[in-house]
């Protein structure tokens, strides 16, 4: 069964991760991704390897899975009139690099829209697209600094520290995403493409809209987050057990008691300072009582206490222990798919689902310029022609 994007051409001039994932989720959708990387070098991300003897790229094979691979110079005149030839029948671009690079080398949105009014040129950035900042480089870290996630992070005698995931690129690339499928809508109806964008910085902005917007209304800049969050004063945060940790998200008012009871403090329930939703007065104090309670049994325990109370709780996992979860397997968070030698392999599935047009995750990222002569005898080269453009290391 075709994917919801099946019939949608995609290609692709992306760098590590944000330009590279926001594709690869348009891929697990069925849409025809065509990577096009710099000959005898590829995308920066085939280079940051798992290890000092084992060159494979988690970051470049969980970014581009499913795609077919084409070794292009976009530099070269020659290269970015043949990339012009593939763009007349593509439905969208999408690229990550600085802004102005690709109207430098006569393949932006205005040179593309003239040979195919349809395309849709898809631009993430670091700091976005305008202002004084549009064209410095960065990375994850310069989104996580500059957009004041990092300010949130740990507790405060810490020093800063970046979250341990690439998330400002993670966020960055949904984003980009989202703007792709609007941009696809809005072309059923006026049939012309356009332009869309988003950037790093705006992406962790637009992840903390509920402290940027408490920093609005009363002036106040969110705290750290001590195993918490420090916008809500209740039953929040991450408590350590006898023998790890526990998250637990929440308490609603109609299910404190229960909870009380569960820690074997059904005093607290009797607590008049403990009725509101918020407990601001108390909340240091509250806070000791339930670090000493969780202190007194397993993890495991207290996930079978506040389960059948059915209460809100989740085990602090590390990736191994997520892995192991039958619940994200059944879901499809993690897969095992066919591959091209006819085994299996266990990918990171799609978060995902569709009832009628399901989503596909690829086994494995190809190899650098596996496909090239396959797209570009599509496109109408001959053979004597891609050995000169060989020649020429366009190709």
């Amino acid at each position: 069964m075709p994917g919801p994007l099946g019939g949608i051409r995609v290609l692709e001039a992306g760098l590590l991760i944000q330009g590279p994932q926001a594709t690869a989720l348009l891929a697990d959708m069925g849409a025809d991704v065509i990577k096009i990387e710099l000959p005898d070098h590829g995308d920066q991300g085939r280079y940051i390897h798992v290890g000092p003897d084992d060159p494979r790229s988690a970051v470049y094979t969980a970014c581009n899975r499913g795609k077919r691979s084409v070794a292009l110079d976009l530099r070269h005149p020659r290269g970015a009139d043949i990339f012009k030839m593939l763009a007349k029948d593509a439905d969208v671009f999408v690229s990550n690099f600085k802004p102005g690079t690709l109207e430098s080398w006569g393949i932006g949105h205005d040179d593309l829209a003239e040979i195919n009014p349809g395309i849709i040129c898809a631009q993430g950035s670091t700091f976005g697209p305008v202002g004084p900042d549009a064209e410095r480089e960065g990375a994850d870290l310069a989104g996580q600094a500059a957009g004041g996630l990092i300010s949130t992070v740990g507790r405060d005698q810490d020093p800063p520290s970046p979250v341990g995931v690439f998330i400002a690129d993670h966020i960055a690339s949904l984003n980009l995403a989202a703007g792709i499928l609007a941009a696809l809508h809005a072309r059923a109806t006026t049939g012309r493409g356009q332009r869309v964008e988003s950037s790093l910085l705006g992406g962790q902005i637009w992840a903390q809209a509920t402290e940027f917007t408490h920093l609005l209304l009363t002036g106040e800049t969110a705290a750290r987050a001590n195993g918490g969050h420090s916008l809500i004063k209740g039953v929040y945060g991450t408590f350590e057990t006898a023998d790890g940790w526990i998250a637990i998200p929440g308490v609603p008012p109609h299910a404190r008691d229960a909870f009380f009871i569960a820690l074997d403090r059904p005093d607290l329930t009797l607590d008049h300072r403990l009725q509101g939703v918020a407990v601001h007065d108390v909340f240091d104090w509250l806070m000791e009582q339930l670090v000493a309670a969780f202190k007194t049994r397993p993890t495991a325990d207290w996930c079978g206490v506040l389960r059948e109370a059915g209460l809100r709780y989740a085990p602090v996992r590390d990736h191994r222990q997520a892995l192991e979860d039958p619940g994200a397997w059944e879901n499809g968070y993690f897969a095992e798919v066919a591959n091209a030698e006819g085994g299996t392999t266990q990918v990171v599935g799609t978060p995902i689902r569709m009832s009628g047009t399901p989503l596909e995750p690829g086994a494995t990222a190809a190899e650098l310029g596996a496909h090239t002569e396959e797209v570009l005898r599509g496109a109408g080269i001959d053979d004597d022609e891609l050995a000169v453009l060989r020649e020429q290391k366009t190709i």
